[in-house]
C-alpha cells in the first residue's frame, strides 16, 4: 500500500474528537510514508488531516473541483492538486489514486463516498480494503443501520464485514495493512 483514500467533511463537527482524530491519522500516515489523497479542502475535517499530514513532513494530493476552490477553501500548499471540472471527476480519481478507502466523520458527501467505495468492493470493480475510523463513536448508529439491514437480508453479512472499523489511526492502519479480499457472491 502507497497511498490511502481519505474522504471526510469540510466541517469540523461539534465534538473536538473529529478534529483530533483527522489530524492523528493526517500524522500516521505520513509517519508510515503513505501518500495521503483526499478532497482538496483546506478547512474542517479535511484541512485538519492535510496540515497534519504535511507537518510530518508527508506527501498530499488534493483533488478538488473547480467549483469547489472557494467554497472549501482549497488548500494551497499541497505536493500535488489536481483540479478538475465535475464530481465524478473528483471521485474516479480519488479512486484510482487510492490503494485504500477511510472514511472520517463527514456528512452526505463522505457517506455516499464510503457507500460508493464499499459497492464498488462488493461488486469486485476493486478489492481495495475500506474502512471506517469510528472517532467518538461517530458511526455506531450507522453500523447498527446496517446491522439492521443484514438482518432484513437487504446486505449479506460478509459483505458487511467487508468494511473494516476502528477507534484509532493505529488501529484502522494495521487493518488496512493486513486486510485480504474475500469474494463473496452478491445473489
Amino acid at each position: 500500500m502507497r497511498s490511502v483514500t481519505v474522504y471526510c467533511g469540510s466541517s469540523s463537527g461539534n465534538n473536538p474528537i473529529y478534529l483530533q482524530s483527522a489530524r492523528e491519522l493526517g500524522s500516521a500516515l505520513a509517519q508510515s510514508e503513505l501518500t495521503l489523497v483526499y478532497g482538496g479542502g483546506g478547512i474542517g475535517m479535511m484541512g485538519a488531516l492535510a496540515d497534519a499530514c504535511l507537518q510530518q513532513g508527508g506527501r498530499v494530493t488534493g483533488v478538488i473541483t473547480r467549483a469547489l476552490m472557494q467554497t472549501e477553501s482549497a488548500k494551497k500548499d499541497l505536493s500535488d492538486m489536481r483540479i478538475v471540472e465535475t464530481m465524478h471527476e473528483r471521485k474516479h480519481i480519488m479512486a484510482e489514486l487510492g490503494d485504500a478507502f477511510v472514511a472520517l466523520p463527514g456528512g452526505f458527501g463522505t457517506f455516499e463516498e464510503l457507500f460508493e467505495a464499499t459497492t464498488w468492493l462488493q461488486l469486485e470493480i476493486h478489492r481495495k480494503p475500506v474502512a471506517l475510523l469510528n472517532s467518538g463513536g461517530y458511526y455506531d448508529r450507522m453500523l447498527d443501520f446496517l446491522k439492521h439491514s443484514v438482518a432484513e437480508g437487504f446486505i449479506k453479512a460478509p459483505h458487511l464485514e467487508m468494511i473494516q472499523v476502528a477507534e484509532n489511526p493505529r488501529d484502522l492502519l494495521a487493518k488496512l495493512n493486513t486486510y485480504q479480499h474475500v469474494s463473496v457472491r452478491k445473489v
